[in-house]
């Protein structure tokens, strides 16, 4: 790619959309999987066709109960997130100066992302229906608010802080998933741990996609993808589920619980984000960029000194010790 192509201007985002659009669908097949060759939610759970079925729920259910509570808590918090997949599909529907053509690039990749992780909250609903250890009307009806409530994310419509959002968003779920599989594994449920590891390799692949976005965007506009990155890590990052809640709570009081188990078991901590952050910049070779105006300069001192200042403030984080009782988890 040439620096600034077809006379496109500086932060004009309607021609970089434009001129990416291309790469967008030419690379699509990198990212996504034929759907044949996909892994499926039966593939995991316990077929209801065969004589077995009832022995093979017994025998997930004996796995589940040797969960820890908090690592419990976490999976249904990961899963309501999941499940709240139609806030994420509409918002990215909504992003500003992408061709909103139904067979264009943007919209093709909206809906094969949103059908590869539909599958996720598919999978994870029904392992924590089938365990025995979850009231599902009060899981149900958190999701119901998610989904409700929506969320607030900083992006606006704005194309480069969208990406930037689901780049940073897709590690952090990818890190999730990965480390309540491995916990899954030594509390001896390898049924879970296999789940939540396919997952976890999904997110890996669909952060891929679009860290290669921006990949792309710095070199035609890099100013103004510097700029929105900057603004995104000023804003902080928050999780898509930062407004979950338990019926008859307040919004966002379950979520904040919900990190705090996520904190405790080091599923995901103030130091991942910091390590995440750290891969962005590797990635975009942020230190690297060229062409940037005096606004983006700022910008890049800005994000290259953010990880050292983060890690100070994450040693002196404290996370509660007392595990909250959720109402969606049985006794």
């Amino acid at each position: 790619m040439q620096e600034l192509p077809l006379n496109i201007p500086e932060g004009s985002r309607k021609e970089v959309m434009a001129y990416l659009e291309p790469f967008m669908l030419n690379e699509m097949s990198d990212y996504l999987k034929p759907v044949e060759e996909m892994w499926q939610p039966a593939d995991f759970l316990p077929d209801s066709s065969r004589d077995t079925f009832f022995e093979e729920v017994r025998d997930l259910q004996e796995s589940a109960k040797e969960l820890p509570y908090d690592l419990v808590a976490v999976l249904i918090g990961d899963t309501i997130t999941e499940e709240a997949l139609p806030t994420y599909e509409s918002w990215l529907t909504m992003v500003e100066d992408v061709e909103k053509n139904e067979q264009g690039g943007w919209m093709k990749w909206v809906r094969a992302w949103t059908a590869e992780e539909n599958r996720h909250g598919d999978l994870l609903n029904k392992y924590l229906y089938l365990s025995g250890r979850i009231d599902m009307r009060q899981f149900e009806m958190s999701t119901q608010y998610l989904i409700q409530d929506g969320f607030d994310i900083g992006t606006g419509a704005d194309p480069y802080r969208n990406f930037i959002y689901t780049s940073f968003q897709e590690l952090a779920t990818n890190v999730s998933h990965r480390r309540v599989a491995g916990i899954s594994k030594k509390s001896g449920d390898k049924l879970l741990a296999k789940m939540c590891g396919v997952i976890a390799a999904d997110e890996a692949r669909h952060a891929k996609a679009y860290m290669s976005f921006i990949s792309h965007a710095l070199v035609v506009d890099p100013s103004e993808v510097m700029i929105a990155f900057e603004d995104m890590m000023r804003k902080k990052i928050v999780m898509p589920a930062h407004f979950m809640r338990e019926a008859g709570e307040p919004q966002g009081e379950a979520f904040a619980h919900f990190s705090d188990a996520a904190q405790r078991l080091e599923v995901y901590t103030a130091l991942d984000y910091v390590e995440i952050l750290n891969t962005l910049n590797q990635d975009w070779q942020i230190d690297k960029v060229g062409g940037l105006n005096e606004k983006g300069e700022k910008a890049r001192d800005y994000l290259m000194k953010l990880p050292d200042r983060l890690t100070r403030l994450a040693d002196r984080i404290k996370v509660p010790e007392i595990q909250y009782k959720f109402k969606w988890i049985h006794g």
